[in-house]
């Protein structure tokens, strides 16, 4: 997961909102298509999921440091 935080770091408030609603919306493609046909990597969906809670967790650190910059 490090090298995720570490793209994600790299990027704007603004991108990273976009990419957390491309991942929201991907889920729930996924979330559909897994019960109409399984895929091979049944962790598929669990590793998304994972990498939308990191994307959202580097997302409220930049936020809340954009609002107190002294700390």
């Amino acid at each position: 997961m490090k090298k995720t935080t570490k793209k994600y770091q790299e990027k704007d408030i603004s991108e990273l909102k976009k990419e957390s609603l491309r991942l929201r919306e991907e889920i729930a493609k996924l979330k559909l298509t897994n019960q109409i046909k399984p895929p091979k990597d049944t962790n598929f969906l669990i590793k998304k999921r994972k990498e939308l809670a990191v994307l959202l967790t580097v997302l409220s650190e930049k936020e809340v440091y954009e609002k107190n910059p002294n700390r």
